[in-house]
């Protein structure tokens, strides 16, 4: 992998970027569109290279080592060959997974984490090392250290507890991942993940260690887990302020078009979030204009396009109306012309932020955008 930052916006910390990876070029900043299992839910392929303009995709080590298996993996030929894309693919550790199972017999100690699958019950336990390996098989082109993310609220000691877990077992990965090779052909890269709760001096203590690794890119993780945004904002800040600027940063799990924007401005190149899906399959539409929750009475009778402004198959074909008539009808269409609108908003979005900072408008763009894309309408 090679990042090329291109240029930095000048009334902000705002950067335009470019990633090489043998899977292709990545003009950041970017958003990735959450595959976990290996599909992101409701949308082909074509349509997220054709229609969402999608460069990246990410999957999940925790659900694709569950199901399909490895097996399967490998004898496909890792992610890549199993679903068809051919484009880059980042892979959660499973970190985020192991978090959400807490209450389910789910175990931390110094070794790894030993949990139940959320399919049958069975146990299974997850080392550093062994999540190196899985990722080694799944193929992605972006790997993720395995981690402890922490709820929120979470009390200090735990927090630094957990952080030096983290910083312990990055050191296992770091460690695995360089004494071992990818199996299909193409380079792999690993990221370290920052931890340290909401805790001013935990995070630039996760982040000066996470710095001193030395890899090719660096995520911060632990955020947009019900912690206040400012508190959200201000420990990015913080960090990015820190992990190396030659260096693509990667904030995990975030998040809306207003946090997206908001961060980009604080230095971070790469974001992903369940959001733009999981909201398309209520009904919740991301627009130029603002947000719509397309059920609404309002939309009955409203033959104008979805999002006449963004282009794109999916907003410019279907009207409100129609797209409102499936949605209470019930129809799996509904969702599906959602999730592609949403997605397609998502990179343009991006895009025009990237466009800004190019010609250096970045700062003065930003805010008024926020406010437009936010509101409700």
């Amino acid at each position: 992998m090679q990042f090329d930052l291109i240029k930095q916006d000048p009334g902000s910390k705002a950067r335009a970027g470019r990633i090489q990876t043998d899977h292709g070029t990545i003009e950041t900043p970017i958003f990735m569109p959450v595959g976990t299992v290996g599909t992101v839910k409701a949308v082909h392929q074509r349509e997220l290279k054709d229609d969402i303009q999608a460069q990246i995709i990410l999957g999940n080590t925790y659900h694709l080592y569950l199901r399909p298996g490895l097996e399967v993996l490998e004898k496909a030929g890792g992610l890549h060959g199993f679903n068809g894309w051919d484009r880059p693919i980042l892979t959660d550790s499973g970190g985020f997974q192991v978090y959400s199972l807490a209450g389910t017999g789910r175990k931390i100690d110094e070794a790894g984490v030993k949990f139940k699958s959320h399919i049958d019950g069975s146990t299974h336990y997850f080392t550093p090392e062994g999540v190196m390996d899985i990722q080694r098989t799944i193929g992605a082109d972006f790997v993720m250290a395995f981690d402890e993310c922490t709820p929120y609220p979470c009390d200090y000691g735990y927090a630094r507890r957990s952080m030096e877990l983290t910083h312990r077992w990055l050191k296992r990965c770091c460690e695995r991942f360089d004494a071992t090779e990818p199996k299909y052909g193409h380079s792999q890269t690993l990221f370290p993940i920052v931890q340290g709760s909401t805790y001013k001096d935990l995070r630039a203590q996760s982040a000066e260690f996470i710095a001193s690794m030395g890899r090719e890119g660096n995520a911060i993780g632990g955020l947009s887990v019900g912690e206040p945004v400012e508190d959200m904002y201000e420990m990015t800040d913080l960090v990015c302020s820190i992990l190396p600027a030659d260096k693509p940063r990667y904030l995990m799990g975030v998040g809306t078009p207003a946090n997206i924007l908001e961060s980009i401005a604080l230095g971070v190149d790469m974001f992903d979030c369940v959001m733009p899906t999981r909201n398309a399959r209520h009904g919740i539409l991301y627009t130029t204009q603002g947000i719509i929750n397309i059920k609404n009475e309002k939309w009955r009778e409203d033959f104008s396009p979805v999002d006449e402004a963004l282009g794109g198959y999916a907003s410019t074909f279907y009207t409100k109306a129609y797209l409102r008539h499936l949605f209470k009808s019930d129809e799996l269409l509904g969702p599906q012309i959602a999730s592609v609108h949403n997605l397609t908003f998502y990179l343009w979005l991006v895009k025009q932020a990237r466009e800004r900072i190019l010609d250096g408008t970045f700062a003065a763009w930003k805010d008024g955008m926020v406010r437009q894309v936010m509101q409700r309408l």
